[in-house]
């Protein structure tokens, strides 16, 4: 039988339009962030000192890893490239 535990299982769940992200421990939303030193300072108010959220065996990134970001403005631009492609195609 696996022992429990000692801290919960957290996840960074995938980027939202804006870039942030929520943060999650079972059911219970710790936070939304828009950096990993947002992550840190959910989970030190939390309780749960992780000193590297990036290689912490109780973080999962999902979406994405500690680096993954996209603002707003980057989806905007995938947009704006879209739309502008279908532009040139009917204007040929």
């Amino acid at each position: 039988m696996a022992h429990p535990t000692q801290h919960p299982h957290v996840v960074v769940h995938p980027p939202a339009l804006d870039g942030s992200r929520r943060v999650t421990a079972g059911e219970e939303t710790l936070g939304v962030a828009t950096h990993a030193d947002d992550v840190s300072e959910i989970l030190r108010l939390a309780d749960l000192y992780v000193t590297d959220v990036a290689a912490s065996d109780i973080v999962e990134w999902q979406g994405g890893g500690p680096d993954d970001w996209p603002g707003l403005s980057e989806h905007e631009q995938h947009h704006e490239q879209r739309g502008g492609q279908q532009g040139v195609q009917k204007g040929s």
